[in-house]
């Protein structure tokens, strides 16, 4: 047999085996929404293209010059096709499948990915197909010229998060983003995050009321900031806060009343200091309800110290407690546990640790490997146990871990930091009770909802069955409901290992698309493996004919600090094979937000989604 002919069964092969696939697999595409059914086809013969090695089929395809396959999503089967009818010209076994079907398959396929798009994420600028998405701080609900700023910059959507502020002020924000849209001429529309079950570290138990004023020196010694006091009345419910002075923060305390009446400017105020120290304070201002005064040495001075002016003594109140972090290294041991504790952060003390979900730790296995802090601290669970605790509800589950990675010296851990556990079956829908009242408000006011830690088609269907209810009990938003965008965001491993059934179940509801969320996603994956899996989840929701979102840490650089890296330059220009590109928050956010625009346009002409266009380069024209 020739090597054509090998080729020949091989296609033959794959496509009697998509037919199958199609024809198996008919109730749940019968399921989909009727915009869905070509995409849930094709989802479904390139999830089986990917779970077989095409490796020998592509060499040998190369080898004859014929199609590699390496561009295959938008059409699995008009490409296998194609490809069939040039190995079977050279093989004599004759081109089966008419080429002006294949032609048009893959014209359709495009017209239903842009299409989709648009309806989700509204029109591209010229010469784009990507958008540009951009995170809403929590002033832009006060402070409407920043969210014009944004609109001016080329903002196309915006993105609020519902794990911040609250419903009064994301309305607030809607209206700005409202009104800069109108008076740009152009649309902007709103994406609205619900927060999902995040899982995070519970309470640390505070350290001593010990506060610190402190001087700021040059390097040879001299003072350049005096060290502050910044000192109100007990009698005054609402004392003024410390303003921001250059150098360090004043330290802020109370004492009696008839002791505050004695300060006037040049009053001296003395104390002895936590170790002992002699310490003196000037009064330099009197204020409206405060008193600044200044010293040129530093001072730690705890709840009750006492301080003297004028031969008069009282003691300082209102310091509050040191807020303190849990060290850890590798080889050390700690305990999650389902009961409600505040850890005990003394060194060498094996801290208990509670959790914002106790159901995570129940869910643990030993074996299994948790992560704290956006991945800073590796641990996995050593044992599981059951234990008391002097509560009414006794029976505590506890898991006790081992610290697998730190920093050399060791990592301080706080409270209410992340948990992410990549290999744990979690008995959690991705929606909170919290969420659904949220999504109410979304489905009243937004454009699109996206849906966070999504894990199973499971999570998807519970969504769906959620929106379908709003609609019922609310009649006048019902169509609003059914046309809200849904936007699946993939964020964990769970999400990425079940990617082509989750994409199959949103598919029942007609507006949908994902976001890549690279934040969460790359901690549970490991960094070494992002530099495939959102290229791998691009392609199967080009195969699926909807669109992407790309978000965290895209330009990072230039938006917090004015100047972007290199590499982060190259990063944004994969982000924009997406149809949309999240942008978080800076105080050089326009500047990213135009430098993106201007690569968007850029790129435009160049690349579809992994596709390259070989437009005219008019620097090569010498």
């Amino acid at each position: 047999m020739s090597n054509y002919e090998h080729l020949v069964d091989d296609i033959d092969r794959l496509l009697t085996d998509i037919a199958h696939i199609s024809q198996s697999e008919q109730d749940r595409i019968n399921k989909v929404a009727p915009t869905h059914f070509a995409g849930a086809h094709n989802l479904l013969h390139y999830a089986h293209l990917r779970s077989v090695d095409l490796r020998p089929l592509q060499a040998g395809l190369t080898s004859i010059g014929a199609t590699r396959l390496s561009t295959v999503e938008l059409g699995v089967k008009p490409k296998l096709e194609a490809a069939r009818n040039i190995v079977g010209l050279l093989s004599g076994r004759g081109a089966p499948y008419n080429t002006e079907d294949i032609a048009n398959a893959f014209a359709n396929a495009d017209e239903v990915l842009e299409e989709h798009t648009t309806t989700l994420l509204g029109e591209a600028a010229p010469d784009t197909h990507s958008r540009i998405m951009v995170t809403l701080p929590s002033e832009a609900a006060d402070d409407y010229e920043m969210v014009k700023s944004f609109v001016d910059a080329g903002m196309e959507l915006a993105r609020i998060n519902c794990a911040h502020d609250g419903a009064q002020a994301w309305a607030k924000m809607i209206d700005h983003v409202h009104r800069a849209a109108a008076e740009a001429g152009r649309e902007v529309r709103i994406n609205m995050d619900l927060a999902g079950p995040k899982i995070r570290t519970g309470a640390i138990a505070d350290g001593p009321q010990i506060g610190r004023a402190r001087v700021l020196r040059e390097e040879s010694g001299t003072v350049l900031e005096s060290s502050k006091l910044w000192i109100t009345s007990t009698d005054n419910e609402n004392p003024p806060l410390a303003p921001a002075f250059s150098g360090r923060p004043a330290l802020a305390l109370q004492v009696d009343p008839e002791w505050y009446s004695l300060l006037e400017v040049d009053s001296i105020i003395s104390l002895h200091d936590t170790r002992g120290s002699k310490r003196a304070f000037e009064v330099t201002q009197v204020l409206e309800g405060a008193v600044l005064a200044e010293g040129d040495r530093n001072a730690y001075i705890a709840e009750g110290t006492l301080l003297e002016c004028d031969y008069q003594k009282t003691r300082a109140t209102g310091i509050p407690p040191i807020v303190r972090r849990i060290k850890l290294k590798a080889g050390d041991r700690l305990v999650l546990t389902t009961a409600e504790v505040a850890a005990d952060a003394t060194p060498g003390v094996i801290p208990v640790l509670s959790c914002t979900l106790p159901e995570a730790v129940r869910a643990l296995e030993v074996g299994q490997h948790v992560l704290f802090d956006d991945g800073s601290i590796a641990a996995i669970v050593r044992e599981k146990r059951t234990a008391d605790f002097e509560t009414a509800d006794h029976g505590h589950t506890e898991a006790v871990l081992e610290v697998t990675q730190a920093k050399i010296g060791g990592t301080n851990l706080a409270a209410n930091k992340g948990i992410n556990l990549p290999e744990t079956d979690l008995p959690l829908a991705s929606l909170t009770p919290e969420d659904e009242v949220n999504l109410e408000f979304v489905a009243r006011h937004a454009d699109i909802a996206a849906i966070s830690f999504v894990r199973t088609p499971e999570d998807v269907r519970h969504v769906i069955e959620v929106l379908d209810r709003i609609a019922e009990q609310n009649p006048d938003i019902a169509e609003r409901v059914r046309n809200l965008g849904l936007v699946l965001k993939i964020e964990t491993v769970p999400g990425f290992n079940n990617l082509a059934g989750i994409i199959l179940e949103g598919m029942r509801h007609a507006n949908l698309g994902l976001m890549i969320a690279r934040g969460d996603l790359a901690v549970e994956l490991g960094f070494e493996r992002m530099a495939e899996v959102p290229q791998q989840i691009l392609t199967l929701a080009e195969a699926a004919h909807i669109p992407v979102i790309v978000g965290t840490q895209i330009l990072e650089n230039l938006a917090k600090n004015g100047l972007p890296s290199r590499a982060e330059i190259t990063d944004a220009a994969f982000a924009l094979r997406s149809e949309c590109v999240m942008l978080n928050k800076g105080p050089h956010i326009n500047d990213a937000i135009r430098v993106l625009d201007k690569m968007s346009r850029k790129l435009g002409r160049s690349q579809r989604k992994n596709r390259m266009l070989l437009r005219h380069i008019h620097s090569w024209d010498s």
